[in-house]
């Protein structure tokens, strides 16, 4: 089987509520991660080891227009990366499909595919050698492999029961504590053989979909595919992350940060042996970058444990960043503490801040000062566009994106979601 003939198809249906308010207004495959879109990390792995076609299979309005606006049919991306020969994308016809699987099936009956098709998850991290994935499933002349991932929370996926051969039984999604077969949780890469086109087109499985109103590879495909005896093979991958919450893409991104996969950095460490990058590729960026180097060097500002700091980023004097990521166009002020936590781009954060194991969104704005310090704590996710006022308190507290907080209110354990919920789920100060 020639890597280059693989099809990769890429499911893109859910609305990713567990990780709102970041997916509020955006598709989750395109949440910022790392100073990218999170979907690159998985295309380029791919695109690197000769993957060449893709199929995104977008349900909604938001899934199809931020994909098909962002990658077209792959020429930016195949530049970017510097694939040769070029990347094709292609995006699923106008058709509704009713769940993952049956969209697999909508996008490779309009595009007549008869190659073997890769199917992986837009919102997930992985490494994979495919050239040995490949062979494991020619080798055993499986019909589907999938691919697991080791998990401690077996209670949280969907366990692989596999036979000393690697041959999967069954799946048992989310045992209870102790009930698990194993601790190999899907990890939602799946190679399919050209006969599952055949499969998922015949009348059985076409009565699954109209008695249940849904064919998903998870829920319906796959357990009836093994059901019917078909050979449905396991291989494991030594690096995998679910990002579908926002503790879990905080976890991967402080992995990913300390080497668990490639970060994708071309610039050098600016210390040697630590996991710290600066970013800069224009004239302009690269002053910025000197400049926080130069700050670091005079202990005027301080850098702990791993982080990654984007393009045209300006930092404040005495501020520390530890174990964190500061994308592109980002302006913190002095004094600063931003610990384990994610600051998306363009955003501004006024003095004395404190931002803690919390993600926050494409262009906020936190004001704070030496007499009204704002926090910002304990998995608190701040959506796009929102603008918080000095001296607030935000512990374990979701905000929707362009909601303006005034001065001086605390919040812990909200969700604020309305105007309405500003006033009535405060705490006085």
């Amino acid at each position: 089987m020639e890597i280059g003939k693989i099809r990769c198809f890429i499911p893109v249906g859910g609305q990713a509520k567990r990780l709102r308010p970041l997916t509020h207004d955006i598709s989750k495959p395109c949440i910022r991660f790392l100073n990218r879109p999170l979907i690159e990390f998985s295309m380029a792995t791919l695109a690197e080891q000769g993957i060449r076609h893709f199929i995104f299979g977008e349900y909604g309005y938001t899934n199809y227009s931020n994909l098909f606006d962002r990658y077209g049919e792959g020429l930016g991306f195949s530049t970017k990366y510097k694939i040769e020969p070029r990347v094709h994308i292609k995006h699923q016809p106008n058709l509704d499909d009713l769940g993952s699987a049956d969209s697999y099936r909508l996008n490779v009956e309009y595009y007549d595919v008869k190659d073997p098709v890769l199917v992986v998850q837009g919102d997930s991290l992985f490494d994979i050698d495919l050239r040995s994935f490949v062979q494991r499933h020619e080798e055993k002349k499986a019909v589907m492999t999938i691919a697991l991932a080791k998990v401690k929370n077996t209670e949280e996926f969907g366990i692989a029961d596999v036979d000393e051969d690697g041959r999967i039984r069954r799946f048992i999604e989310k045992p209870p504590t102790g009930k698990a077969p194993s601790n190999l949780a899907n990890a939602g890469v799946y190679l399919l053989s050209p006969e599952v086109r055949q499969i998922v087109s015949s009348d059985e499985v076409k009565q699954i979909l109209i008695e249940r109103q849904r064919l998903d590879f998870g829920y319906d495909l796959i357990p009836y595919i093994i059901e019917k005896g078909y050979p449905v093979y396991s291989y494991e991958l030594k690096v995998w992350y679910d990002v579908g919450t926002p503790e879990r893409y905080l976890v991967a991104m402080r992995d990913v940060l300390y080497g668990a996969l490639n970060i994708r950095v071309t610039e050098e460490r600016i210390i040697q042996g630590k996991n710290i990058w600066i970013q800069g590729y224009s004239e302009e960026s690269i002053k910025r970058r000197m400049e926080i180097v130069r700050k670091y060097q005079e202990n005027k500002l301080f850098l702990e444990g791993a982080a990654l700091i984007g393009r045209h980023t300006r930092i404040g004097n005495f501020t520390k960043i530890v174990d964190s990521n500061i994308d592109n166009f980002c302006i913190i002020g002095e004094n600063v503490n931003i610990v384990r936590s994610a600051v998306l781009d363009a955003v501004r954060i006024g003095d004395q801040a404190k931002i803690s194991d919390s993600i926050v969104g494409r262009k906020v704005v936190i004001e704070s000062d030496q007499k009204n310090p704002t926090h910002v704590e304990s998995s608190s996710v701040i959506g796009n566009a929102v603008r918080i006022g000095a001296g607030c308190k935000l512990i374990r507290t979701k905000v929707n994106p362009s909601l303006v907080i005034p001065p001086s209110m605390t919040y812990i354990d909200k969700y604020l979601q309305t105007y309405e919920d500003i006033v009535h789920l405060a705490y006085q100060s």
